[in-house]
């Protein structure tokens, strides 16, 4: 029977059979030693020149995939490590089958020895993703989108799946990739947006983990033409601020949840989680960009919206200040958001859309909606929409809709942000830009 590596420090003493990979090959004399890995951890393995394994170990490398029977020992004294996994105890190997062999790897994936270049380590994803830096970003992503998922059903949310194909746009704007669907005209769809409208309609809380497409012509280390969403909407709100401090307390349990079930793959990246006050700094756009004025000299008031540098400097601006890692910002022009956005009764110029912004970067959009049904098909009028291609959407509010709002976080940013990568591609597991789709497009590389 199979021993997980992760079930080994309980077992000292006893036989067992593990199956996994070989991380790392050393010989020292006329031994032979083992870092083995599977799902669950790693543990190191030794064997004596005595051992029955000792000509199939010396056949055996890296990425060999091994069946291995052996004892369980408690290491010497002199070479316990408490800080790794196992470091109390080895395994004696007595019997070693090859299951698979590996060719020579193209490059050191040693914990010590790996140092890929991005465009490198996205070339050989199939193999770079075993190593343990990889492996820690995608296992606290993996977290992310689980703990989202749990605080929704919490809050009495219904999940749905939207689908990826649609009939018209939910953003507006031309950044769509366009599908030719049975010789008609569709589209990939850039967000969930209006079918989660639709489905709020029934159930009053619904959510969504979806990809969604962007055919944003850029190549910054912080855009990805495909990404994971996670999208919330919810009825019967009084005002944007309820939307505001559901998203909060979702970033809230996610941010908790990622510092008991991460911790050790949060150490290893080097990161440190963000700073979430009890109530987030909240400023309106134009208090923002007073605030990015004042601090820095730069002429910003008045601007539709915050450049990537007016993100970074509110951010530090706002940790400066009081802590925060997050700021959330509201009241944009309300042409500059889609159609849907409500806009605010005393200012209409204005809307009730926001951002939450951490460390920099906007991480979350949403806000409140617009709900009656005259108003909506007067911004549809106003937007240039045509109407038939979202007679399904416009259907919900014709027949009645309450005060409703919703936010979308984008998974891959958030990683990104939350383990202090660099690139957004660190944080993919398999990224879509404009110059790649696994393999590179073009000789372009990425820039800022």
């Amino acid at each position: 029977m199979r021993t997980l590596i992760g079930e080994l420090e309980g077992k000292t003493g006893e036989e067992v059979t593990i199956k996994g990979w070989v991380s790392v090959r050393r010989d020292q004399g006329k031994m032979v030693f083992f870092d083995f890995r599977d799902r669950s951890g790693t543990v190191q393995g030794v064997v004596l020149p005595s051992s029955a394994a000792i000509e199939t170990a010396k056949e055996t490398r890296n990425e060999y995939v091994v069946e291995v029977q052996g004892k369980v020992n408690a290491r010497p004294e002199k070479n316990v490590n408490a800080k790794v996994m196992n470091g109390t105890i080895e395994l004696e190997v007595t019997g070693l089958t090859i299951l698979a062999k590996a060719e020579p790897l193209p490059f050191d994936m040693s914990a010590d020895g790996y140092n890929l270049d991005l465009t490198t380590e996205l070339d050989h994803r199939a193999l770079t993703l075993r190593h343990p830096r990889l492996q820690a970003i995608f296992k606290v992503q993996a977290v992310i989108i689980d703990s989202f998922r749990e605080y929704m059903k919490s809050q009495d949310f219904f999940e749905f799946q939207a689908p990826a194909i649609t009939p018209a746009t939910a953003e507006g704007g031309a950044e769509v990739f366009e599908v030719n669907y049975f010789d008609k005209k569709a589209y990939l769809t850039q967000s969930p947006q209006l079918y989660k409208q639709i489905v709020m309609t029934a159930f009053e809380r619904v959510f969504s983990v979806n990809k969604v497409f962007r055919a944003e012509p850029s190549a910054t280390t912080r855009h990805i033409t495909e990404f994971v969403s996670l999208d919330a909407e919810m009825g019967f709100i009084d005002s944007w601020r309820d939307v505001r401090d559901m998203s909060e307390e979702t970033v809230r349990f996610i941010l908790n949840v990622l510092s008991q079930k991460c911790a050790k793959e949060i150490e290893l990246l080097g990161a440190t989680l963000p700073v979430m006050l009890e109530k987030t700094p909240t400023f309106s756009l134009t208090e923002v960009q007073e605030k990015i004025q004042a601090k820095t000299g730069r002429k910003v008031v008045g601007e539709k919206d915050l450049s990537s540098q007016d993100e970074m400097d509110i951010c530090a601006i706002v940790k400066e200040e009081t802590g925060s890692d997050f700021v959330y910002v509201y009241g944009y022009p309300t042409k500059q958001k889609p159609f849907y956005v409500y806009p605010n009764p005393e200012t209409p110029e204005f809307n009730e859309g926001m951002d939450l912004l951490c460390r920099g970067r906007e991480w979350l959009s949403g806000g409140r909606r617009i709900s009656d049904y005259a108003q909506l098909m007067d911004h549809v009028e106003k937007w240039g929409m045509e109407p038939k291609k979202i007679e399904m959407f416009l259907e919900a509010f014709r027949y009645g809709a309450p005060p409703e709002g919703g936010f979308a976080f984008g998974v891959e940013r958030m990683t990104m942000q939350i383990l202090e990568l660099k690139n957004i591609r660190e944080a993919t597991l398999f990224p879509r830009d404009m110059n790649r789709i696994d393999m590179p497009l073009s000789d372009s590389e990425p820039k800022e």
